[in-house]
């Protein structure tokens, strides 16, 4: 009996070694757009933090004096900011899981093949390309109006037409519009997660006897918990940012009702003219979308991983 050797084994080459200059061949490049995101974001978010350990009001511009942490202890003391806060949870948490349950039963529906689906897709993307601020003023004149508004017409038959949407249900005329606003952010991720579902697993579950229900519950949603986590991370922080539309359709009101962070962040800087207060609470709101970008970061890097 003849045993044949085996091969040896390749051995990979080493890797090449890359000097400092080629580094900086590769990096240059990049230098002027980093130098450029360092002067809009950085430079500004150091003088936020001058200002918010500076007590200056620009109704007295000469009285500008070093005062530490005290607006910080001003700012959280404040029950205005309290209720800011308070109107930021609603108002994202309500946004995002709204948006998000929408935007996975039209992502369902994208997913399946029928005709016109490509014309249906463009239609359900469109709210997302519309300019916030275009889509406030045509939801509070449009919609929201209580003589000639949309809302009210569909909502006639069931008896609730004439309803003043603006004054009477203030945060969820907001939420409306943002829901409308992100639904197709949402339906965008979650339509990648299922698209990237293995078709061999959803054709042995139906052949095992699995209804579209089931198979759905078991298989398909597991699939798309990390996508769910993703959009609802990423839409978390850019609604936590809403500024346009409460602007455009409440003014903070009625009675502060729809008054969020960024909202009581102009309040104080062009109406109060409180400079340092209103860097203080901003400096809050940065480190506070931190954490959440943190948080979205690692979803992310976990996603790709698995991938």
């Amino acid at each position: 009996m003849v045993v044949e050797a085996l091969p040896a084994p390749r051995r990979r080459p080493a890797p090449k070694q890359v000097t400092r200059g080629e580094r900086w061949k590769r990096r240059g490049p990049l230098l002027p757009a980093l130098v450029v995101a360092i002067v809009l974001t950085q430079l500004p978010f150091l003088l936020t933090l001058y200002y918010s350990v500076h007590s200056q009001n620009l109704l007295r511009p000469g009285a500008a004096r070093f005062v530490g942490l005290a607006n910080f202890g001003k700012v959280f003391g404040d029950e205005l900011f309290r209720n800011a806060v308070l109107n930021t949870v609603v108002l994202t948490a309500s946004a995002v899981m709204l948006s998000m349950l929408l935007g996975l039963a039209c992502a369902v529906l994208l997913d399946r093949k029928f005709l016109g689906r490509s014309v249906v897709r463009t239609l359900l993307i469109t709210p997302f390309l519309v300019m916030p601020a275009a889509a406030a003023l045509l939801w509070k004149t449009s919609i929201y109006n209580p003589v000639f508004g949309l809302l009210n017409w569909a909502l006639a038959p069931f008896g609730f037409g004439g309803t003043d949407w603006v004054s009477e249900h203030p945060m969820i005329a907001i939420i409306l519009v943002l829901t409308w606003q992100w639904t197709p952010f949402m339906m965008l991720i979650v339509l990648a997660g299922l698209q990237s579902q293995s078709p061999e697993v959803l054709e042995a579950a139906k052949v095992d006897g699995a209804g579209a229900w089931a198979t759905f519950v078991r298989i398909t949603l597991p699939h798309l918990r990390q996508f769910i986590e993703l959009g609802i991370l990423l839409g978390s922080i850019f609604i936590v940012q809403t500024f346009d539309a409460i602007f455009m359709i409440t003014q903070g009101g009625p009675g502060q009702a729809t008054t969020n962070l960024p909202y009581f962040i102009y309040q104080q800087a062009f109406r109060a003219f409180d400079v340092g207060e209103a860097a203080a609470a901003g400096v809050i709101v940065v480190v506070a979308t931190i954490v959440i970008a943190t948080f979205a970061l690692r979803v992310i890097s976990n996603l790709f991983r698995e991938e």
